[in-house]
C-alpha cells in the first residue's frame, strides 16, 4: 500500500516516526509551514524555518525512503502579530523554490481582520505563482469560518479546484465539495476526526476531491493515522482502488497542479544507520 500524507509537520517528529511511517507504506509527505507552539518574535526566525523545510527536512526524510515536499506561508495564528507581518513581503522568493508545491497553511484561526488581510494577500500570491493553496479552517465556530473562507476564496479569483480546505468535519464537507474546492480531513487520536467518522463521510460523499492527513505535530497526534484510516476503509468494504485513490492518487493530483511534484518511484530502501551530516544545502556522507 502506497500512502501520501498531504499534511504533516515532520519538523516536530522523530526519526523513529519516519521509520514507522515507511513501514506503514508512507512514501511521500507534504509539510506545511505552521505555528511552532511558541510565538516567533522576528521575521528572521521564519526564514530559518523555511530554509529547514527546503533543505534539512527533505534530506532527513530521504534517509528513510520518504520524499518530502512543503508549502510556505505566514500561518493564520501569527498573522495577528505585527512583528511577523514583514514575512508577507518576503514570500515571493520562497514560493519560487522547486520543492514548494503550494501556498500554505493560510486561512483562519480567530477570524480577525488581520487574518482576512493575510489570507487575501496569500491567495493572490498563489495565483501569481501558479500554485495551489492549502487553507486552514478555524477550530472554533468551524461552520461559520468555513463559509467565510469560501467567500474569500471566491473573491480572490483562484480556481476552486486549486484550493483545499483542511480540518473539515461532517458540518463543513458538503459546502466545500459543493464549492468545487478539495476537502481535507485531519485524523487525530482525540480531536478533529476519527477513522470511523472518516469512513462514514466517505460513504456519504464519495472519494473524489478528498484528502486524508495526519497533521501530526508537537501535540497529541499520530503520524500513522493515514494507514489506520486506510485499514478502516478496507474493513468497511471499500476496495483497494478506492483506498489508493484517497491515500495516494488524490494528493498527487492536487499537489501535482504545482508542476513541481516530481515523485521518484525508485527511492532506495531506508538506511537509518548510514553516517552522514548536513551543512546548508549540501550533504556529506561518512561523518563530520
Amino acid at each position: 500500500m502506497r500512502i501520501f500524507d498531504p499534511h504533516i509537520h515532520m519538523t516536530s517528529r522523530t526519526t523513529d516516526d519516519y521509520e514507522a511511517m515507511y513501514a506503514a507504506g508512507v512514501r511521500a509527505v507534504v509539510e506545511p509551514a505552521f505555528w511552532l507552539g511558541q510565538p516567533r518574535t522576528s521575521p528572521e526566525s521564519f526564514y530559518d524555518y523555511f530554509d529547514s523545510l527546503l533543505g534539512w527536512e527533505p534530506y532527513r526524510a530521504a534517509q528513510f525512503g520518504i520524499q518530502h515536499f512543503c508549502t510556505i506561508a505566514l500561518n493564520p495564528k501569527e498573522a495577528n502579530d505585527p512583528r511577523c507581518l514583514p514575512v508577507l513581503d518576503e514570500l515571493d522568493r520562497y514560493l519560487a523554490k522547486d520543492r514548494v508545491v503550494a501556498v500554505g497553511e493560510i486561512g483562519y484561526d480567530s477570524m480577525t481582520p488581520e487574518e482576512d488581510e493575510a489570507l487575501a494577500r496569500q491567495l493572490q500570491l498563489a495565483v501569481a505563482h501558479d500554485l495551489p493553496a492549502l487553507v486552514h479552517t478555524p477550530h472554533r465556530d468551524k461552520a461559520a469560518g468555513t463559509r467565510r473562507t469560501l467567500d474569500v476564496v471566491r473573491e480572490s479569483g483562484i480556481a476552486p479546484e486549486r484550493v483545499v480546505l483542511d480540518h473539515l468535519n461532517e458540518l463543513t464537507v458538503g459546502m466545500v465539495l459543493d464549492s468545487g474546492c478539495w476537502a481535507g480531513f485531519s485524523i487525530y487520536p482525540k480531536t478533529k476526526m476519527s477513522e470511523d467518522r472518516m469512513v462514514e463521510i466517505l460513504k456519504d460523499h464519495g472519494t473524489e476531491r478528498v484528502m486524508i492527513n495526519s497533521a501530526a505535530d508537537w501535540g497529541r497526534s499520530d503520524p500513522l493515522k493515514t494507514r489506520k484510516t486506510a485499514d478502516a476503509m478496507l474493513a468497511a468494504g471499500f476496495d483497494e482502488a478506492a483506498v489508493e485513490r484517497v491515500l495516494w492518487d488524490n494528493p498527487v493530483a492536487f499537489y501535482g497542479q504545482s508542476g513541481r511534484l516530481e515523485l521518484d518511484a525508485t527511492l532506495d530502501e531506508p538506511k537509518p544507520d548510514e553516517s552522514s551530516s548536513f551543512e546548508g544545502n549540501s550533504i556529506r556522507r561518512g561523518g563530520v
